[in-house]
């Protein structure tokens, strides 16, 4: 039993989630929460509240999935599909892997240019480069290391997110009030969508799965598969609760000090903005806190490309071809001028899109008698994910229908 562990062990078994919370934290996230309270306030801070609560679930079904099955998610859904669709399958969550990269490699590089004035292309290029330093460590220490990095990394992004709430606090009216469901038009949906989809990412939900198929090694060992199981609800919490934070203090920020000033539609012109109305040093903490974002949630976001490829198709490729062509299309839009702001944003309702594919499938394997044995889902829990998919799916649906209207 879980009570009977001592506190330490019981820390110690904390990791996985993390992994999986830094992606919630991305550079698409940052860009998507600071528009949403620059352009519209307070409005959506109830899409980012609910967003969050959404993905606890999630991410707790698909860390239970590895923990009692020893299988992950990928590898589940492609010895379910013949070969046509398991290539199909496996493209359009490439396709989600790759709209993550760029996002995540852009962020990097726009944070790289706000503090040493890098250009963009050669930021990109660090970032990337950076990113497979990150991960190396996890393949010669092992995961527990790389999960003490990325906790690492979660500290520096909370302080230079959370720092202009201590310059500018929110006032709480209209905070309260933003926890109302409303929209204000069709970019306020969009919007939604986006934050959505940058908040239950669907390469987290394939990655955070095979995190646990090991049943956390020797930090598991003698523990059982309730107490573990008990241990990953506190460690998936403890961690979205903390990346939820800072999505929810990156919109208030910008809904409190930033909200119809010129210039917040980019995240220069956010750092431009923020020096202006806050302050160079909580500017300086943001820019940080942005290339920590950036690094961290690219090295987690190739993890969880190769986990997929692996899983649906049985490949491993080497982790440099890997990072070399995800980051390609992230170098072309560079390249073509495009602006990385909006870049980021639409990356994230691209994710938003992916997610039904992911979601569906987990769902449907957790409530599974035959597969999950007394570990299945409750029928509440059932519920509550196929509410969650349904929400998703319905915003998906508006997106599409207000895009192309």
């Amino acid at each position: 039993m879980m009570s009977a562990v001592p506190l330490r062990r019981r820390l110690v078994l904390l990791g996985p989630a993390f992994i999986a919370a830094v992606a919630y934290v991305d550079p698409g996230n940052v860009a998507t929460n600071v528009t949403a309270g620059a352009s519209f306030g307070y409005t959506l801070v109830w899409v980012v509240v609910l967003a969050n609560v959404m993905a606890v679930l999630v991410q707790y079904l698909s860390a239970k999935l590895g923990l009692v099955t020893e299988r992950s998610l990928a590898t589940h859904v492609g010895q379910r599909l013949d070969r046509g669709p398991r290539l199909a399958y496996w493209l359009q969550a490439e396709a989600i892997a790759i709209a993550t990269d760029l996002a995540e490699v852009v962020g990097g590089a726009i944070a790289l240019y706000l503090l040493f004035d890098l250009p963009l292309m050669a930021g990109a290029v660090v970032t990337a480069a950076v990113s497979l330093l990150i991960l190396k460590v996890g393949d010669v220490r092992g995961q527990s290391a790389l999960e003490r990095v990325i906790m690492m990394f979660l500290a520096l992004i909370a302080v230079g997110f959370m720092a202009g709430l201590v310059v500018n606090p929110p006032e709480a009216a209209p905070f309260a009030a933003g926890l109302v469901p409303t929209f204000a038009g069709t970019e306020s949906v969009l919007l939604a969508s986006g934050i959505i989809g940058a908040t239950v990412m669907p390469h987290v939900i394939y990655l955070h799965s095979s995190l646990t198929v090991d049943r956390l090694g020797a930090r598991g060992a003698a523990i059982g598969l309730a107490g573990l199981i008990r241990a990953t609800r506190s460690d998936v919490v403890l961690a979205l609760v903390l990346a939820g934070l800072l999505n929810l203090s990156l919109l208030v920020v910008a809904a409190a000090g930033l909200q119809g000033l010129p210039g917040t539609e980019t995240l220069t012109g956010v750092h431009a903005v923020v020096t202006s109305e806050l302050g160079a040093g909580v500017a300086l903490l943001f820019a940080v806190a942005l290339l920590g974002s950036g690094l961290a949630s690219t090295s987690v976001g190739s993890a969880a490309g190769a986990e997929v490829m692996h899983g649906l198709l049985g490949v491993r490729v080497p982790l440099l071809l890997r990072r070399a062509v995800t980051v390609i299309p992230a170098l072309v839009v560079l390249g073509l001028g495009v602006d990385p702001s909006r870049a980021l944003i639409v990356s994230q309702v691209v994710l938003s899109i992916g997610i039904p594919f992911a979601l569906v499938p987990l769902v449907r394997l957790t409530a599974s008698r035959e597969l999950m044995g007394e570990h299945v889902n409750r029928r509440g829990t059932t519920l509550a994910a196929c509410c969650v998919a349904a929400v998703v799916i319905v915003l998906n649906l508006a997106l599409l229908y207000l895009t192309f209207a």
